[in-house]
């Protein structure tokens, strides 16, 4: 069995993980970790795989990990990145090649903390794309004092435009962001995303690539 994300999208088991992770993360008060944040994860794994020169079998399967990196979290959000490995493990070992299954596995496993050595340009898609998504959108408190009081809702609910590029010929990865300075300053920024924007240089470095970080058209790395 080939794997497609068509068909891992459609699958009951999996969509219960992640109906279950987010009326967990929302008890907690966190920021989205949903089907939009999936969606843009998957969409931006796979365009980056596709830019590198990935050929399609592999855009797919970073496509397929950016849609399942977060369906763990359910059941603690500390592990929630083996947990994710271990269920879609658990559904497709004996349904699918397991060496795309161990690829997908170790890209899901690897994309939250550089605690592991990437090995793989699928992981290294997924990092990135993961680690990009911040946007207003994924802020799910409705009160804006509390947006206000906590620094990873105020953040994300300042960023009011996001774009990740990719360049094959200058070999350049981007991620540009318009940041509402009213709401947050960029020093907020870097106080919780210093340690992802720098999980992220290490997967474009891994490509090949350099990664450069623009916010407010102003060039920061």
């Amino acid at each position: 069995m080939k794997l497609s994300l068509t068909e891992i999208r459609q699958d009951p088991r999996l969509n219960a993980f992640i109906d279950q992770t987010d009326k967990y993360l929302k008890s907690l008060g966190y920021t989205d970790h949903g089907r939009r944040h999936l969606d843009i994860v998957s969409d931006r794994a796979k365009m980056i795989a596709k830019k590198i020169g990935l050929n399609e079998h592999e855009q797919e399967m970073a496509a397929i990990s950016g849609w399942c990196h977060d369906l763990g979290n359910f059941l603690g959000r500390t592990q929630h990145h083996y947990w994710a490995g271990m269920l879609f493990s658990q559904c497709y070992i004996n349904q699918a090649d397991p060496k795309d299954v161990a690829k997908i596995i170790q890209a899901i496993v690897s994309h939250d903390k550089d605690d592991l050595k990437i090995v793989d340009s699928i992981t290294a898609c997924l990092i990135i794309a993961d680690k990009s998504d911040v946007h207003r959108l994924r802020v799910k408190t409705k009160n804006m004092a509390e947006i206000k009081s906590d620094i990873h809702d105020r953040v994300n609910y300042a960023v009011t435009d996001n774009k990740l590029s990719v360049d094959p010929q200058k070999k350049t990865i981007t991620l540009a962001l318009k940041l509402d300075t009213n709401f947050t300053d960029i020093m907020d920024y870097f106080s919780i995303f210093v340690e992802r924007m720098n999980y992220c240089q290490k997967a474009v470095t891994y490509l090949g690539y350099t990664f450069n970080l623009q916010i407010n058209n102003i060039k920061l790395a």
